[in-house]
């Protein structure tokens, strides 16, 4: 018996039923908050378990706690479990190699292995609802400003003009896409809202923008500006593909490799256009 790990996996189990007891607070329906405080008292069930095999009382990772709380405070409750059902996912490996020590720990895998299903069948989030219109208005805003930034650079090769002319292409790009959602959505048999759907669309699109033409305000040097633009949205992609991925159970890798793919090759097709209407138009700025 590896009593160092046992003692690991006791401490887990500790940290997870406080993490699920603060969890429980935070919801406002009383089905989820029975169901979070069901998970808790499990959790605290496996540590009693573990601490019979260790003889130890331990003590949880507080830091761990603060941490998963926080992110499910501030990116969402079903964000913040399912990092917490993906790390207990790896440590149900764990725990088949301990079934021999003792029969009660058929009961603990179990256990961890209907907590997912569980949590994740009831909480239906507004933010994951709409997300689907977040998605729109970045998807649209990486696509279209990241190329049309690209293609402004190479025609007209002044760095504040680039920037307002991409504030104002974006500006208007946000309205159109949240028209587009709201005229779409309202004729979709769905439970949103199509005025929230269309603010939702609008607020990724303006968010995205405000960030990539951001460089062109703040320094000179074109291709610096350029440079940072294709890096801010590598970055807004790898993030917001690894939220959705976590949040709706999603290939990240599959998602992240699409999306950057489109936007990097339109970029660079517009890298080409603009630099061809510079030589056709002669653009002198």
């Amino acid at each position: 018996m590896d009593r160092a790990l046992i003692l690991k996996i006791q401490k887990s189990e500790l940290t997870d039923n406080i993490v699920y007891k603060q969890l429980a607070g935070l919801v406002k329906k009383d089905e989820h908050r029975r169901l979070l405080e069901k998970i808790s008292g499990e959790e605290l069930k496996h540590y009693q378990i573990f601490k019979g095999l260790t003889g130890e009382e331990v003590l949880p990772d507080r830091l761990k706690v603060f941490l998963f709380v926080a992110i499910s405070r501030f990116l969402g409750l079903n964000f913040g479990l399912k990092l917490m059902e993906t790390a207990e996912e790896i440590a149900q490996d764990t725990y088949e190699g301990l079934k021999g020590i003792s029969p009660e720990i058929e009961s603990v895998i179990r256990d961890e292995e209907e907590h997912e299903k569980e949590i994740i069948g009831l909480i239906n989030e507004e933010s994951l609802k709409y997300v689907s219109s977040v998605v729109l208005g970045l998807n649209d805003a990486l696509v279209e400003l990241t190329a049309a930034l690209t293609g402004f650079t190479l025609a007209l090769q002044n760095s504040r003009l680039i920037g307002i002319v991409g504030l104002i292409t974006g500006i208007a790009g946000s309205m159109s896409m949240a028209a587009s959602e709201y005229l779409s959505t309202r004729q979709e048999e769905t439970d949103k809202d199509p005025i929230k759907a269309s603010v939702y669309t609008g607020i990724a699109y303006v968010c995205t923008v405000i960030l990539l033409v951001m460089p062109y305000f703040l320094f000179k040097n074109i291709f610096l500006s350029l440079s940072l633009v294709i890096a801010t949205a590598l970055l807004i992609i790898l993030t917001f593909t690894f939220y959705i991925s976590v949040a709706k159970s999603l290939d990240f890798k599959k998602r992240f490799f699409e999306m950057a793919g489109l936007s990097l090759s339109i970029a660079v097709a517009t890298f080409f256009i603009g630099l061809a209407m510079r030589k056709i138009f002669g653009v002198e700025i």
